[in-house]
């Protein structure tokens, strides 16, 4: 049995708190590996130790090459194909052997690279990685820019493949793909037999039972506490036996002193002693304090509007150049409902979206309607011009900074971001910036795209919990399945047009 060997591994990144401390675990070369953690718990980190990519403590044993996804590719002007050969020594008829599984069109090697769509790169690096039958491969993060139909095909194309580790953020595609799950806790490294609903249940049937374990640790720290003040103020009334006044009776004078101070003494050192192990006993139940995840509720700031239906939508369709992007539509979107809008990349989606807000740039057929007064809160897929630092951004935009704050905190930003300009944090941290400024905008509707796209699993559960507890009306395109089932009230399906 091959494995993958971590003995006491340490490792942390200059001038921060170590990310692993002393872990040690096996991973078999043939499981089909589920990594999962919250962002910034290490999980792109423990693939490049693994890669030799840092120093570190401790000691790692890979016995088999490893190959990862995804790959640098140098100049993306060049056609796929050559781009990808540049990359490695896989040969055209097992790239395009690799596409074909993908039900990829294997011409896509002859065009530009940098022309491909997301989902195309997607499909060309996995060729790449599975083109050569040599190696271990290590995926992160492969369903981005994917949506609902490329994800299932990835996942059977994977199912079929020898082992891995993978990356995602997408619980569908985990359960469907994944025998086994590491997951990096907030105290540990745990690895599970099965999928991420099997880790999941287990995960929450821990956390149910920390969850009462602490009420109790609580209490007993509240107690132990007490007793450690009481105890502590009568050894120190016991102090005046050993040096009290000799004139004075029972206070360590004269006649029987030496028996009291002796008795005091010895009343004294072992409340010393007693008070000392309560001290290490809270010390030790705190910590078990810190083992739960919290993951808070977060504020979603919507205003109720007065009118039943918020958008109306009749026989309405959206063309470049006089070629429709999808079938007409015909729906409404009503008071309380939240609705998802699916359909293939390209289709249409977020161009849909961009027409509600009068910012799509193509021409319109049909009804879209909705009150003059109805108000919006966007969550966008694109938000360069997001810049400055939270206070700069909180201001321009006329937030409650303090909501703002306190949002972001929820969603786990660093606090070294509260200072840092926007445009230079990282694609995860800018992701929330813009989610938390939809939550604390007031408004009757809000008008997501791709609300998940960077979130790890703990924000998507966060973000899905909030919202049906907050009950708002939304607009929406996610190609999470999973989320889509949990929150949708309607999901209106976009398809090719005939014409």
């Amino acid at each position: 049995m091959a494995t993958i060997t971590l003995s006491h591994l340490s490792f942390g990144y200059d001038g921060q708190t170590e990310l692993f401390h002393d872990v040690s675990f096996d991973l078999d070369l043939s499981w089909h590996l589920g990594l999962v953690g919250r962002n910034g718990r290490g999980k792109t980190t423990l693939l490049e130790l693994m890669q030799g990519q840092h120093e570190h403590k401790g000691k790692i044993s890979v016995p088999t090459s490893l190959r990862y996804f995804p790959q640098t590719i140098k100049d993306e002007t060049q056609l796929t194909l050559y781009a990808m050969q540049e990359a490695s020594d896989a040969e055209q008829w097992q790239l395009e052997r690799e596409l074909n599984l993908m039900h990829a069109d294997p011409d896509i090697l002859w065009r530009p690279f940098n022309l491909l769509s997301g989902g195309e790169q997607t499909k060309v690096r996995l060729a790449l990685l599975f083109a050569e039958d040599s190696g271990f491969a290590l995926i992160d993060e492969p369903t981005n820019h994917l949506d609902a139909a490329s994800r299932t095909l990835i996942a059977d194309y994977l199912r079929h493949k020898p082992g891995f580790i993978v990356i995602s953020h997408d619980r569908t595609f985990l359960d469907a793909i994944t025998d086994h799950t590491l997951a990096i806790d907030k105290q540990a490294i745990t690895l599970y037999a099965g999928n991420y609903s099997v880790y999941a249940a287990e995960r929450e049937r821990q956390n149910a039972f920390e969850r009462t374990e602490n009420a109790k640790l609580k209490r007993d720290i509240g107690r132990l506490k007490q007793s450690s003040r009481d105890k502590h103020d009568w050894s120190l009334s016991r102090e005046g036996d050993i040096h009290g006044d000799p004139h004075v009776k029972g206070s360590g004078g004269t006649g029987h002193a030496g028996f009291v101070t002796a008795r005091a003494a010895r009343l004294m050192k072992k409340s010393k002693v007693l008070e000392h192990r309560m001290d290490k006993e809270i010390e030790g139940k705190s910590q078990l304090l810190k083992n739960v995840e919290d993951v808070p509720e977060l504020t979603i700031n919507t205003i109720p509007d007065h009118h039943e239906i918020y958008v109306h939508v009749a026989d309405f369709t959206l063309s470049y150049d006089g070629q429709p992007l999808f079938a007409p539509l015909t729906f409404d979107v009503r008071r309380g409902e939240r609705v998802a809008l699916a359909g293939p990349n390209g289709i249409g989606k977020s161009s849909l979206l961009h027409a509600l807000l009068g910012t799509f740039t193509g021409t319109t057929t049909g009804t879209l309607a909705y009150p003059p007064s109805l108000t919006f809160s966007l969550s966008r897929q694109l938000y360069a011009d997001n810049t400055g630092t939270i206070a700069d951004f909180a201001a321009a935009h006329h937030l409650n900074y303090q909501d703002l704050l306190n949002n972001l905190k929820k969603l786990g930003l660093e606090r070294l971001a509260f200072t840092t300009p926007i445009e230079r944090l990282s694609a995860g941290q800018q992701k929330k910036v813009e989610l938390a400024k939809s939550l604390v905008t007031p408004a009757n509707l809000l008008v997501w795209d791709e609300p998940l796209n960077y979130l790890d699993l703990y924000n998507q559960d966060q973000l899905a919990t909030s919202i049906l507890k907050s009950q708002p009306t939304m607009l929406f395109v996610e190609h999470d399945r999973a989320f889509i089932n949990r929150i949708a009230t309607k999901v209106i399906t976009l398809t090719p047009s005939q014409a």
